[in-house]
């Protein structure tokens, strides 16, 4: 059997994003274990990745894969 980690993190991304979308509808998803360690996992990665999770539009852009910097705040910029 294949750990969470094994699965692509497009993959996962979808998934959470689909499981997250329809918390409102079914409010037992927020007590489930595998949303709570798929979202631990993908804020892990997304961490490594230098995205503030804390901060909601750098998080759900990584979720959309897009770019959570705008230009001037990525990570180790000087800025212009």
């Amino acid at each position: 059997m294949k750990s969470i980690t094994d699965y692509p993190l497009t993959e996962l991304k979808l998934i959470y994003n689909l499981l997250h979308a329809n918390v409102q509808s079914h409010f037992e998803l927020m007590d489930s274990e595998l949303l709570s360690d798929l979202q631990k996992h993908l804020q892990t990665s997304a961490t490594l990745e230098g995205v503030d999770v804390t901060h909601h539009a750098q998080w759900k852009a990584w979720l959309d894969n897009q770019s959570p910097f705008p230009l001037d705040e990525a990570p180790g910029d000087i800025g212009a």
